[in-house]
């Protein structure tokens, strides 16, 4: 992930990037400049996400550095933004063959399986951002002693449904697909339906709790 600054990803497309930790805090001022930054001119779009703003332009700007400056300022002022929604309780199986590397991250942190899930299960996880895939939520407020490395080798093929771990975060896959994670459990849960309003589950702001309904060691 590069450092703080403005980066270019298409012709009306933008990411600033700022340097800073990976909690609520920080992100709370990630959200406080999504809002600000939606009222633009220049802005069709402003979209969160982990500890950086996705911006989608109306027009070409004509000096970026001006309006990197304008987001320098704006993250500077420490302002934040307060998001409460819904808390929604999802049932998981802990382990099994829909958890296949809960071994690893009992071997690598040096917990028991019980108590692997205990400290999993325990917070109430906080929705900082939508992105990856439709529907998938990053999450803040993982137990530190669960932190695990990525996989050397990424999965190819993840089935929806998964509950992964890495670094700080955890959640669980909206759809299949490719994945570096770590993965412990399962839900059976539809995060993202195009058919559904809105197709979206859930948003920034929302809370995750997960609850065991079956550990298989």
């Amino acid at each position: 992930m590069p450092e703080q600054g403005l980066f270019s990803i298409g012709s009306r497309a933008l990411i600033y990037q700022v340097d800073c930790p990976f909690d609520l805090p920080h992100q709370q001022r990630i959200w406080a400049m999504a809002e600000e930054v939606s009222t633009w001119k220049c802005v069709a779009e402003a979209a969160t996400g982990m500890t950086n703003l996705a911006l989608r332009l109306k027009d070409v700007p004509p000096d970026l550095d001006i309006l990197e400056m304008r987001l320098d300022a704006l993250w500077q002022s420490g302002r934040t933004k307060t998001l409460t929604g819904k808390v929604l309780d999802i049932d998981i199986t802990y382990g099994g063959a829909g958890g296949p590397h809960i071994h690893e991250v009992a071997e690598m942190t040096g917990l028991g399986i019980d108590e692997l899930v205990r400290r999993h299960a325990a917070p109430s996880y906080t929705v900082f951002a939508v992105g990856s895939h439709a529907g998938y939520c990053y999450l803040g407020g993982l137990d530190p002693r669960l932190q695990t490395p990525r996989r050397k080798v990424p999965l190819q093929n993840l089935p929806g449904g998964s509950l992964s771990v890495a670094g700080l975060q955890t959640g669980v896959s909206a759809s299949a697909g490719p994945s570096g994670w770590n993965t412990i459990g399962t839900a059976d849960t539809v995060f993202f339906d195009p058919m559904r309003e809105p197709a979206a589950l859930l948003v920034p702001g929302d809370q995750i709790r997960f609850r065991p309904v079956e550990v298989i060691a």
